[in-house]
């Protein structure tokens, strides 16, 4: 990529006052996301940060050569939706920049878009809101043959609609109640269903804003939203606590995976479906084992 890459493009964020005060690990830190240096207290820990296991990103000759060959693998599971009506339904979670884009992208990127969608929904319309909540999701679910990602889904409710206000109290209460049946209905009716919470460390989380705020060709993802996030962290970690807690279930459980490394968070998605589904041809030296540092089941595993 040429020097003009590089250059500081973006503008201030109007109306938002972009310092950070912040307690991390004990200690009160104080970040301007709009100063282009990143803080050496955030660049020394941010692979670290959030317990993670590895002291090293995956090497990229590594990553490519591996992600290729799953991909090849997702081709074959797409031909056996296709021959046989199976239909998949993958939930992306995790707070902001805990890697779900690029994670469903890199999933879906040799797939046939024919069958294979990402969802993505805006805020809800004033139609919508007047709707039942599950509405405007079910609309979206596959027909035979199709694999449905979503980029965030019904769990914005027990997530950001908490912790910004956008739902009251007893929304998110009933949310959590009826989520679990409304999944087991899901999974009745056949569907494959995932659920993926996308783990990312405190100082990761700051070194992406940090990166999306200073690219001129990422600064579109950054938002006064991500800033608020990054001051409520603690909020975050309560209503992630709580939403895994009360919906993780024998028949659609949260499966956990590490993100401060998006390579081997991404080679561990494709891994969890790959093995999870019976389609013909599937060469396991190929698919390989799962990464128990990586990845795991529900809270216990955070």
């Amino acid at each position: 990529m040429g020097k003009d890459s590089k250059k500081k493009t973006d503008k201030p964020v109007a109306g938002v006052d972009t310092t950070l005060k912040l307690k991390i690990d004990g200690k009160k830190r104080t970040f301007n996301i709009d100063d282009p240096k990143l803080p050496d207290w955030i660049d020394d820990g941010e692979l670290a940060s959030g317990g993670y296991p590895y002291k090293d990103k995956m090497p990229n000759d590594e990553y490519e050569k591996t992600v290729e060959r799953l991909q090849i693998e997702l081709v074959k599971m797409q031909y056996w939706l296709q021959d046989t009506g199976n239909r998949v339904v993958c939930a992306f979670e995790g707070r902001d920049a805990a890697g779900k884009g690029g994670t469903i992208f890199t999933l879906r990127q040799y797939m046939n878009p024919r069958s294979a969608r990402n969802v993505a929904l805006p805020k809800p319309s004033e139609i919508e809101r007047g709707q039942w909540y599950f509405q405007r999701y079910i609309s979206h679910f596959p027909t035979t043959g199709e694999f449905v990602t979503f980029d965030r889904s019904w769990y914005n409710r027990a997530g950001v609609e908490k912790v910004l206000g956008f739902c009251t109290p007893e929304q998110h209460e009933s949310f959590l109640e009826e989520v679990p049946g409304f999944e087991r209905l899901l999974v009745a009716d056949g569907i494959h269903f995932f659920k993926f919470w996308l783990d990312i460390g405190q100082l990761m989380q700051l070194k992406r804003f940090h990166d999306r705020r200073h690219s001129p060709l990422k600064n579109w993802k950054f938002s006064p939203i991500d800033i608020e996030g990054a001051k409520r962290w603690d909020d975050y970690t309560k209503a992630r606590d709580e939403m895994l807690a009360r919906t993780h279930t024998a028949y659609a459980p949260w499966t956990i995976v590490r993100s401060n490394d998006k390579r081997r968070a991404r080679i561990a998605v494709i891994r969890r479906i790959l093995l999870s589904l019976p389609y013909k041809g599937r060469d396991m030296d190929v698919v390989g084992n799962e990464d128990a540092l990586i990845i795991g089941s529900g809270h216990e595993f955070l």
